[in-house]
């Protein structure tokens, strides 16, 4: 069993920067790849960033990329999304996923390939 926890999540204004966290624990070989997903109301949810736990290497959605950052700290197992000139289409809830994914296929943003969620963190944009 894999566990996730998110934080940082906050209120800021439009152009401004947040920090999300996502602690992680669980059978260390019991998934490779984490990312972050976001969901509107009213819309579906969205993958917006992956990280590889083996290398550290990243993939981000065209909606984020250029303005969003994902980095881990393995001592304290947690993956880190920073997240830059955040705009007024920016505003969810944020989740973390973690699954264990062979190499060759890559990686994805398509959530039925997510085994773990977390409960999600909200992040709100004011203008």
């Amino acid at each position: 069993q894999v566990q996730l926890v998110e934080s940082g999540g906050g209120s800021v204004q439009a152009g401004g920067s947040l920090r999300l966290s996502c602690a992680h624990a669980g059978y260390t070989y019991g998934y490779n790849y984490i990312s972050w997903f976001r969901q509107a109301p009213g819309k579906q949810r969205e993958g917006v960033a992956a990280i590889f736990r083996g290398t550290g290497s990243t993939y981000y959605a065209d909606s984020v990329k250029g303005r969003f950052s994902l980095s881990q700290d393995n001592a304290k197992n947690t993956v880190y999304l920073q997240m830059n000139s955040l705009k007024p289409d920016d505003p969810a809830m944020y989740y973390c996923a973690a699954t264990m994914r062979r190499l060759a296929l890559g990686f994805t943003l398509e959530q039925p390939d997510y085994k773990y969620w977390g409960q999600g963190t909200q992040v709100t944009v004011s203008s």
